[in-house]
């Protein structure tokens, strides 16, 4: 004989209009609301994830672009001054992440990215 079952979760209905909405439930469109005290990092603060989220498609593809394209700039920057220090012979350290380290791995000798230890302790504390 089985033992007695006892159910764990219970689907809810989907919210009206769910089809507008890639069928997500309430819970799953509320995921990426705005919220008070997060990092500045935060992918839902990002203008073109914003601008998604309120159905402004083509305006949140022209932003993605200009930030993509704004990445792009400042790498194409940090290689030509790498380049520019290696032709000088002087050494170039580059971009620091705050809380990654890149080092070899002790067995592999493959290059990966060990955290450092430092955390954010607060949403306006950007120091440490």
């Amino acid at each position: 004989a089985l033992p007695i079952s006892k159910l764990l979760w219970k689907k809810y209905p989907l919210p009206e209009n769910a089809e507008n909405m890639y069928y997500f439930s309430e819970l799953a469109l509320t995921l990426n609301e705005p919220e008070e005290r997060i990092a500045p990092t935060d992918s839902r603060l990002r203008p073109d994830q914003r601008l998604m989220e309120n159905g402004k498609w083509d305006e949140a593809n022209i932003e993605k672009q200009r930030l993509e394209e704004k990445q792009r700039a400042v790498r194409r920057q940090r290689e030509a001054e790498a380049l520019d220090a290696l032709e000088e012979g002087k050494d170039y350290k580059g971009y620091q992440h705050l809380r990654l380290e890149r080092t070899a791995h002790p067995i592999s000798r493959e290059l990966i990215c060990v955290y450092k230890g430092r955390y954010r302790r607060r949403s306006d504390d950007h120091t440490s």
